[in-house]
């Protein structure tokens, strides 16, 4: 990430002096895309060492959820000074015409080359570190910062490439609505990256659950359980990277005393932990079936509370 926001700071720099040199909108909604870029690496650096701080009173499950927090920022980021500044360059090209230096548009168009191999460069390593991560696509995209810094940099080599054919074709046919276009389409480019990055961040605040093929497998080892009769609930949600709380509410048979009862809940929560290890809060809810039974017909309503016993997390 130190690397990608260094690269994206010096390409600023060139996109913006090669921009206001050549007179060129495409260049300078560049310009702006790297600019909002490199803000977003400081969000993302903020974010890694915040979300990192171990769990105290005021917060007990942890600082994970930071890596959201700022990865929505930094979809704001994108949004702002990306998006709308394309646009507005855009709209300022087709309106009032562009004052283009065939000098400059040469100069620009290899500043947008060396853009070129470097935001390539970065996707690579980008896609390199991803294929590196275990388990599914999903799964190797759940660390916000990556997902950030992977979908920065698919739309800096796209943007690049739109910026290149626009500055390419005004510099042919003489009409700059080609390259107010590749502005436009840069801008829309980023709001809809912006939009997905928000959203993502935005789902994963409010309490996104697990994926459901890991509900599914803690729900499958739980309906394992010799002594647990039915899993009536249960209840998943992600509190930030390799950080998941788990609650669930079982019934468990029929003739097992309370001792009993809490060597099973420890058992069951040890056996949680080491198949899902990213399951660091567990708490369990636990009834047994007579007495649940017994509690509903005293109350004389059959689908009344059941007495419970709940265990906190590990």
């Amino acid at each position: 990430m130190l690397v990608a926001l260094g690269a994206n700071l010096l390409i600023a720099v060139a996109k913006t002096v090669g921009g206001l040199f050549a007179g060129s909108p495409a260049l300078l909604s560049e310009a702006a895309h790297s600019v909002a870029d490199s803000l977003n690496e400081i969000f993302l650096l903020a974010a890694l060492h915040r979300s990192r701080r171990p769990a105290d009173r005021r917060h007990p499950f942890g600082y994970g959820k930071e890596r959201f927090f700022w990865s929505l920022l930094a979809a704001v980021g994108i949004f702002v000074m990306g998006g709308c500044f394309s646009f507005f360059q855009g709209l300022e090209a087709l309106k009032g015409g562009a004052k283009e230096s065939h000098s400059g548009y040469v100069a620009g168009l290899a500043v947008l080359g060396v853009a070129l191999l470097s935001e390539g460069a970065s996707l690579v390593r980008a896609l390199h570190q991803v294929h590196r991560q275990q388990g599914t696509t999903a799964q190797r995209l759940r660390d916000p910062a990556l997902r950030t810094v992977l979908a920065e940099d698919s739309t800096a080599v796209l943007g690049v490439l739109l910026a290149i054919a626009g500055m390419s074709l005004h510099m042919v046919t003489g009409s700059v609505v080609w390259e107010a276009s590749a502005s436009l389409a840069i801008g829309a480019l980023l709001v809809y990256v912006a939009y997905r990055l928000g959203r993502d961040a935005r789902d994963q605040l409010i309490g996104q659950a697990a994926d459901p093929e890991l509900s599914e497998r803690i729900h499958a080892l739980l309906r394992a359980q010799p002594e647990i009769d039915s899993v009536e609930a249960l209840l998943t949600m992600q509190l930030g990277l390799g950080s998941l709380l788990v609650a669930a509410r079982v019934d468990l048979a029929p003739g097992l005393d309370s001792e009993e009862v809490e060597e099973v809940a420890v058992r069951i929560k040890r056996s949680v932990a080491h198949t899902v290890p990213e399951a660091d809060q567990i708490f369990l809810d636990i009834t047994d079936a007579p007495t649940r039974a017994a509690e509903r017909q005293a109350n004389g309503d059959a689908t009344g509370p059941a007495v419970a016993r709940e265990y906190g997390g590990t």
